[in-house]
């Protein structure tokens, strides 16, 4: 007996005719007695399946009948344009074989968020977390491409960490061993900025934790961080370098994903704006100017920029802005002081387009040792905690930054989604850390 060659439903919808057989699961079913219609659903594609109770002997007609949504099964038959069909095609079954039975699947009439939080791990197999996983994928590889093509080298950092980066107030501590002073990876910035001595261009996908007790549609306790660090370099090199990339993966997904962006409803124009068109660049105090004047916004010079700013800048523009300089108090301890406002850093928010707020931050990295020692105690930190970051400054320190960018924040974005928690398979919130 001859061993089928199972072909995917894509492949089988570009060939267009013909006898094919294929595998999957049932992503809905409707019939009679006498005849049944099943979309067949693999990782590619839908595709209508017509099976006739004729064509099958009694006991394989009373498994058909009995099928249910997310059975898995193999299907042979003949495949033809249909254009009634829902992506156009359909296949005249002659075979089937019932591989793995489902019985009152899960998610069906109740789709509440709380509902699919508690079943994600069968909520994956929906068309809208396939595409949106599918896009998670290509902007992984796109990044890693981009960074490659620069000629950075792929660099790791420690996710038990003995010094916070990014404020105390959002660390996660570790029981290590009895000690208690570790917590998990904010960033891998103060142990990514040692390397660069050796290796000048380095760039890194990894987990980040933050405890931030924020419920919003944009936080997550455990993300995906695609961060860079680079010597030699100035202020507006970093930027550029954030644009670049930007540009880069919003291209390949386009290229890629034209079918996942129409499944999700996403209007590709904003898309398209950014990579075709420069970023727009402003300074903190321009940004309030611009609040103040299109958006009746008065805004104390001082304070950093809340998520409704934000939104507003965001909606008067299609593309993304880099805004830049903002006040010293409310950056870390590690941006340099700019030289002819020594009240602002050197540092940068890439805020997206449509209300989806930043996407990157970054900053060229004080590299005076002294200065660096001030600002961790204006911070309420002991600089003797970080005398193997302080090494850095002591031995043949260079001018260097770099940016740290939210993988879902991208993710969410380029797809269009109300929450960040569809942007990765199974997200973890101040308030869900299973399934």
């Amino acid at each position: 007996m001859a061993i089928k060659k199972f072909i995917t439903v894509q492949e089988a919808i570009d060939k267009g005719s013909g006898k094919v057989s294929l595998h999957g699961w049932v992503h809905r079913e409707r019939g009679s007695k006498k005849l049944k219609f099943i979309v067949l659903r693999d990782s590619t594609e839908i595709i209508q399946c017509v099976l006739k109770k004729d064509d099958f002997d009694e006991k394989t007609w009373d498994t058909i009948d009995k099928i249910q949504v997310e059975a898995s099964i193999e299907l042979t038959g003949e495949v033809h344009k249909d254009d009634r069909a829902p992506t156009g095609f359909e296949l005249q079954v002659k075979e089937f074989v019932l591989i793995g039975p489902s019985h009152e699947f899960p998610i069906q009439k109740d789709t509440s968020k709380e509902h699919l939080a508690d079943y994600r791990h069968l909520w994956l197999r929906s068309r809208k977390m396939t595409s949106i996983l599918k896009i998670r994928s290509t902007v992984f590889g796109a990044i890693d491409e981009f960074f490659k093509g620069e000629g950075f080298y792929e660099y790791h950092s420690p996710i038990f960490q003995a010094v916070q980066c990014e404020g105390g107030s959002d660390l996660f501590s570790v029981d290590y061993f009895g000690k208690k002073d570790v917590f998990l990876a904010q960033t891998w910035q103060l142990y990514a900025e040692p390397a660069i001595f050796a290796l000048e261009k380095i760039y890194t996908i990894a987990p980040s934790f933050r405890a931030e007790k924020s419920k919003t549609s944009r936080h997550l306790t455990e993300y995906w961080h695609a961060e860079m660090e680079i010597a030699w370099a100035d202020f507006k090199e970093i930027m550029d370098y954030g644009e670049k990339l930007m540009k880069f993966v919003v291209a390949k997904v386009l290229e890629k994903h034209e079918r996942e962006l129409e499944l999700l409803d996403r209007d590709t124009k904003t898309l398209k704006a950014t990579v075709e068109k420069p970023f727009i660049r402003m300074t903190y105090t321009e940004a309030l100017k611009i609040l103040k004047d299109k958006c009746d916004m008065e805004i104390e010079w001082g304070k950093d920029l809340r998520t409704i700013e934000e939104d507003k800048l965001s909606k008067l523009y299609d593309v993304p802005i880099i805004c830049t300089h903002y006040p010293k108090k409310v950056k870390a301890f590690y941006m340099t002081e700019d030289p002819d406002d020594p009240r602002t850093v050197q540092g940068c928010d890439f805020i997206g387009t449509e209300g989806y707020g930043e996407l990157i931050g970054g900053s060229h990295r004080e590299h005076d040792i002294e200065k660096v020692k001030q600002r961790l105690i204006d911070d309420g930190e002991d600089p003797s905690e970080y005398e193997f970051y302080l090494d850095t400054r002591r031995y043949g320190t260079v001018p260097h930054g770099g940016f740290g960018m939210g993988v879902e924040r991208i993710i969410s974005w380029i797809c269009g989604l109300d929450t960040i928690k569809d942007a990765i398979p199974f997200p973890r919130t101040m308030e869900r850390y299973k399934p």
